[in-house]
This record gives structure tokens, sequence and C-alpha cells, in this order.
């Protein structure tokens, strides 16, 4: 009666959980799209032609076959988002592998928000998920060395050719195996690495270099040395990842973030306490090592690297297999119960997505509208934006590209004097936007 009760159970919080994804796009002002957005689908517009190699082009490629369906580009990365999660649930329950767990993990509203993104972090998290039932396989030697070393490399490279932040799980796999290199499968994970890293230098010196020249050697001297202001920003990315209900914190300050950054940081040591009471298994250890291993680089890379400050966004890669192990601890403690932490997140999701609601089909068919008068809809367009703080020109930009992604945003006053190069004035005159009251 229990097992017949908790299948109706999971199979409402599949429901819900893909109608709020969608709805968690439907019902923002720009279809849930960052400036980051702007770059993958202008550069899956252009494919085979490459675009840029400042993302690697492994979800441009997704996104661009999936077009073939007959779909844009944007409407193509929410069906990746929707198939992206789906394929994590269909994957856990067939392999009967932390299913209740990753049931509730892709219900927070934190998740929830990942895979309506028009981002690359909803498309590694299938991989990264299969990449962790892989590994738990060669932890229980359930693989051969040979078998073990090829699907671990695969995935590794796989999961590298879709975000560079993967080199972090590179890396922590490789650690892993090094620490434990008194085990059997000490081997797998070392070579795998091993192997990974090559492929890594040669994607380097073959891809990056030859489109961008410079590129690595630029970019990594743009990095912060503010050690207070970093330490800060990571307190605050830590405590936004880990809180259940409420993962976004308000810009102005204020006390309400005293709240939404206090349940994280209660959170964050209840876990910690849990982990240290409760023993951890090899496979749990494992799914620990390398979440936290990933947030120690993604802290570190930014003395060398330039990024945004640490949110949940960022570390999702890494707070997954962290919150994975965190609700097993609490199913073996709390049983049913723990399927309420899904439902209140999706309520606190539900109340915050209503109350902040945009209408992007009706700004989708405004700006339609607006290119098709104009006769740009298939031109190769430019956005002026007046500095960091033209912040509604930069949200137009963003809302343009999910009709035509060929645009890039500019900040040079001269490109204004051409016809293609549209501007917050030239656009704001002509159509009207329903705009989000909580920016």
């Amino acid at each position: 009666m229990i097992k017949f009760k908790e299948k109706y159970i999971q199979a409402a919080l599949v429901i819900i959980t893909v109608m709020m994804t969608i709805l968690r796009f439907l019902l923002n002002e720009k279809g849930r799209i960052t400036p980051d957005s702007i770059r993958f689908m202008r550069f899956a517009s252009r494919l085979p032609a490459i675009d840029n190699t400042i993302a690697p082009p492994g979800y441009p490629a997704a996104i661009r076959l999936f077009t073939f369906l007959g779909t844009d580009e944007f409407w193509s990365s929410k069906i990746i988002g929707i198939v992206s999660l789906l394929g994590i649930f269909f994957f856990a329950w067939k392999k009967k592998f932390y299913f209740r767990e990753v049931l509730i993990t892709g219900s927070l509203f934190s998740f929830v928000s990942i895979f309506s993104f028009t981002l690359s972090e909803a498309f590694i998290l299938p991989f990264i998920f299969i990449f962790l039932y892989v590994s738990d396989l060669v932890l229980r030697e359930k693989l051969s060395l040979q078998k073990a070393v090829f699907y671990l490399s695969f995935l590794l490279i796989l999961m590298y050719t879709i975000r560079y932040n993967a080199l972090f799980i590179i890396g922590a796999s490789g650690l892993f195996g090094l620490v434990s290199r008194r085990k059997k499968y000490s081997a797998a994970f070392t070579v795998s690495a091993a192997l990974a890293c090559v492929y890594v230098v040669a994607y380097k010196f073959l891809f990056i270099d030859y489109f961008t020249r410079d590129y690595i050697k630029n970019v990594l001297q743009d990095g912060s040395q503010n050690i207070p202001e970093l330490l800060t920003e990571l307190f605050q990315g830590l405590c936004t990842t880990f809180n259940p209900f409420i993962h976004i914190a308000s810009p102005g300050g204020g006390i309400v973030n005293y709240g939404i950054y206090g349940l994280g940081c209660v959170n964050i040591l209840f876990m910690i306490s849990l982990f240290i009471r409760y023993r951890l298994n090899q496979t749990e250890w494992y799914f620990i090592f390398i979440g936290s291993t990933g947030i120690v680089c993604t802290f570190l890379v930014q003395f060398f690297y330039p990024m945004d400050p640490l949110d949940y966004r960022l570390l999702a890669p890494f707070s997954f297999p962290v919150w994975i192990i965190y609700f097993r601890k609490l199913f073996n403690i709390f049983s049913l119960k723990v399927y309420a932490v899904g439902a209140l997140s999706l309520m606190t999701g539900g109340v915050f997505t209503w109350l902040s609601r945009g209408n992007y089909l009706e700004n989708r068919k405004e700006v339609s509208r607006y290119l098709q008068s104009e006769k740009l809809e298939t031109a190769t367009l430019k956005f002026y934006v007046n500095g960091p703080d033209d912040m509604e020109g930069g949200q137009m930009a963003e809302l343009i590209s999910t009709v035509n992604p060929r645009i890039t945003v500019v900040k040079t006053p001269e490109d204004t004097l051409k016809r293609t190069t549209l501007t917050h004035y030239k656009v704001f005159q002509k159509i009207k936007i329903h705009k989000n009251k909580y920016q």
C-alpha cells in the first residue's frame, strides 16, 4: 500500500515539475534568456560555421539538431531542457538508481529554473548523472577495466564538449583515483581522467587556438584578486544554491536576504551533520567528493578567469550529486515525508513565478511584428547597449534573440548609424513590452 501510494506521489511530482518548468519560461517576459543564451543560439544558427570559442560547441550543436524538427533555436533550447529533465528521471527509474532522490532534486525550484533556461547547464546534467551511474558500477567492480576506462573517458570528454567546467569533474575523477590508489578501481578513474586531459590539450591547440588565437592567454589575465569579495560571494552562492525553496536573493539587499541566506546556511550545516553522523558508503563518498571538489575549483578559478558571481546556476553541476546524497540520508530518516520538500519547493516557485509573471508569448509577437515590418527577421543584427547600466537595452536584445538569434550586442556608438543596428530608442518607440515588475 505504501509503495502504491508512493508511485502516485512520484507521478504527480514528475508532471508538476515539467509543467512548472514550462510555465517558468512562458511566464517570463523574455523566455528565460541571458546574454550567454544569445551567444548559444547565434552559434547554433551559424553552424557548421564556428561563431566563437567562448563556449564549447556541444550545446549549440544540440540546439541545431533539434531545429530539424521544425522549431527555431529558442524553442529547440526549451525542448532540450524538458528532454534533459525527463531523461534524468527516466534513466534513474529504469536503472533503479537513486530515483526518489533524483526526483526530489529535480523538483527543487532552483533546478526547475535551470531546466527552463536556454543555457548549457540543463544539457550537461543528464550526462553528469550517467557519469555518476557508470562510476558507481566501477566502484562496485561491475565493469572490466577496459569498459570502465572507455565509458568514463567518453563521458568526461562529452561533458567537456558541452561545458568547460567539466574540466573540474575530470580533475576530481583523476584525484579520486589517486587518493584510492590501493583500490582495484583506482586505475579506471586515473586512466580515464588522463585520457580526457589529453583531449582537453588537443582541443585547446586544434580548436580554440585555430579559431581564436591567444584566447586563453587573454582571458586568464582578467581574473579577480579581491579575496574578501570572492569569499562573500562564495558564502552567498552556497547559501542560495543549497536553499531548497528560494535560490535568488534580492539584489537590493534588505532583511529578506538574511532569511534566504540564513535558511541556506542552516541547511548546509544540517547536511554536513548528516554526512558525519550517518556514515557514507563508497558511492556516496564519491558523489560528495566530485561535488565538493567541483565547488572548490569553481571558486579558485575566479582568481584566473573572469566569471559571474557564484550562484545556483554555476554550481548546479556540482551541487547536483550532493543534493542526491543529502536526500538519500533524509529518506533513510524520514521516509516518504521527504517528498514534502519537493512539493513545498514547487509551491514556493509557483507563487514566485506568478507574482513576477511576464508574458513571453505576447512579447514575442510584438518583436516578430516589429522585425517583419522592418524586414529584419532574417538579417544579421547588432544591438547597441549603452554600458552595463542599460538593463532595458540588454533585455530587449535578449528578447529579440528568441526570434532572430543572429544578433550581437555592441557598445560602439558608431554602429548605431547602420540600419541593422538596433537601439533602445529605435525599438521601444514602435513596440510595447509586457514587463516583469520584479526585476
